[in-house]
């Protein structure tokens, strides 16, 4: 039986104090790992759904038989994992700018860290994707790259963001360096804890063709009752 509760690691970051908790949840008797930032819950493996979503969703929308992707926000492993078990991708990068989350994964201290890390089709890259969007190179490797799918879980919503400067990117010219990353046909994906923001779709609208807001309900076992999450999925055109 696992204990109660144990913080598995702690560090001081630039982005403030992170922290890996694991506790046993009463109501299921499973274990639950947590991400904080500061004081602020970024995620747990209690509510995974909205996660998994944005991969399935965005990747419904892909075009061609074999797909490289990217994931910017690693978390705790949720969208890369549904990522790599859809047999059409061939490559995926994902992207933190934490280096200490991409060690969590690297040393197994999450479910999910050892399986992504040990995939062959997986690179995990300490880079902010913002600034790299800005630079318009997703993969230091390959500078000029292209993909197929660009999936997003970083922010709480576009309105709400960890960090000021990442709300460039949710606006037209900071959407339209994000589809210049994507190879004609490409989709992006971005998850958001918001409902629908209908000033955020029509700047989508902006750049891509077409753009939908999909909302997905979970159960909330905290709370009682069902939570929701949007997932907004674009497409750009083919050449």
């Amino acid at each position: 039986m696992s204990v109660r509760f144990q913080e598995i690691d702690w560090r001081s970051t630039p982005m403030g104090d992170i922290s890996l908790r694991r506790r046993r949840d009463p109501a299921s008797g499973v274990d639950v790992h947590e991400v904080k930032l500061g004081d602020e819950f970024l995620m747990s493996s209690l509510f995974t759904a909205g996660e998994i979503a944005l991969t399935r969703l965005g990747l419904a929308k892909a075009t061609g038989g074999e797909l490289d992707v990217v994931v910017g926000g690693l978390g705790l492993g949720y969208t890369a994992r549904a990522a790599l078990d859809d047999p059409r991708v061939r490559s995926l990068v994902v992207l933190d700018a934490l280096a200490e989350v991409i060690e969590w994964h690297e040393r197994g201290l999450v479910p999910l860290g050892s399986g992504l890390a040990s995939d062959p089709r997986c690179r995990m890259v300490h880079g902010d994707f913002f600034a790299m969007v800005a630079d318009s190179c997703l993969d230091p490797q390959e500078p000029d790259r292209r993909f197929d799918a660009i999936l997003l879980d970083v922010d709480h919503s576009p309105r709400h963001v960890l960090h000021p400067r990442h709300a460039a990117l949710y606006r037209p010219a900071g959407l339209r360096a994000l589809a210049g990353c994507l190879r004609p046909g490409g989709v992006f994906a971005l998850w958001s804890n918001d409902p629908p923001d209908k000033e955020f779709i029509a700047a989508l609208g902006d750049v891509f063709p077409g753009a939908e807001a999909h909302v997905v309900e979970f159960d909330n076992t905290l709370q009682g009752g069902t939570a929701t999450n949007t997932v907004y999925v674009a497409a750009t055109g083919r050449a």
